[in-house]
């Protein structure tokens, strides 16, 4: 993958002023966002996305220019071809797992009280060994299974890169233990770029290869991965 990220904008609330000013250039397949809450790191992920737009600067992934301030270039979100898993999965509670898959092609959207499911989404329905809970609830289904489900729909819009927003965040230490192991397994086998952002060294050191650590809306260093073992201790 090559990720070209430079971007800046300042965000004002009230009397306060937020500055985001990063630079992101790597090579590596596995990329994180390092850094503690109010960093910046989501304000950049958004900005990739095209769900928060630059006062100036440039993205470019693999060749393609999604955003470039200079040449009046703004993609929309979809035209970018980026699957974000948000850290709470955004699945639709009302919704079986047949429908969230296909909630996002527009095959399978219009066939929501069906029992088709478009090539697209089959592919990762199979992959994940979904087969069993396609008529099964979030609620009804654990929060492994649920990961799953929301990477399968993400997946399903066959995207240039995978976007994972602490994804493992909202859990305690031993089951972040063990779906981290999970998701370090899903990234090999889906061989799809991603870009991650955490506050926790552990994952940065199973789920990426390249760490950009953030502060304060700049990047204040970056490395291999393994640079931050160091910060792990005691996860």
């Amino acid at each position: 993958m090559s990720l070209d990220v430079h971007i800046y904008r300042a965000i004002t609330s009230g009397v306060d002023e937020f500055v985001l000013d990063v630079s992101v250039v790597t090579e590596a397949r596995r990329v994180a966002l390092f850094g503690p809450s109010g960093a910046g790191k989501s304000l950049t992920m958004q900005a990739i996305a095209g769900l928060l737009r630059p006062t100036r600067g440039r993205i470019e992934i693999n060749g393609n220019v999604l955003f470039d301030s200079e040449q009046g270039i703004d993609l929309a979100p979809r035209q970018r071809r980026l699957a974000y898993l948000f850290q709470d999965y955004a699945l639709f509670p009302h919704l079986n797992v047949r429908q969230n898959i296909c909630f996002g092609l527009k095959q399978g959207w219009l066939n929501l009280h069906g029992k088709t499911v478009p090539d697209a989404a089959a592919r990762w329905i199979e992959a994940f060994h979904l087969n069993t809970l396609l008529d099964r609830r979030p609620a009804q289904i654990s929060g492994g299974q649920r990961q799953r489900v929301a990477l399968a729909r993400a997946l399903s819009t066959d995207p240039r890169i995978l976007l994972l927003d602490e994804p493992l965040s909202a859990l305690d230490a031993g089951l972040r233990r063990e779906m981290r192991h999970e998701l370090a397994e899903l990234q090999a086998q889906i061989g799809i770029p991603t870009v991650l952002i955490t506050h926790d060294p552990g994952d940065v050191l199973d789920l990426a290869d390249e760490v950009f650590e953030i502060a304060h809306g700049r990047i204040v260093r970056h490395g291999p991965a393994s640079a931050l073992r160091e910060l792990s201790q005691g996860d």
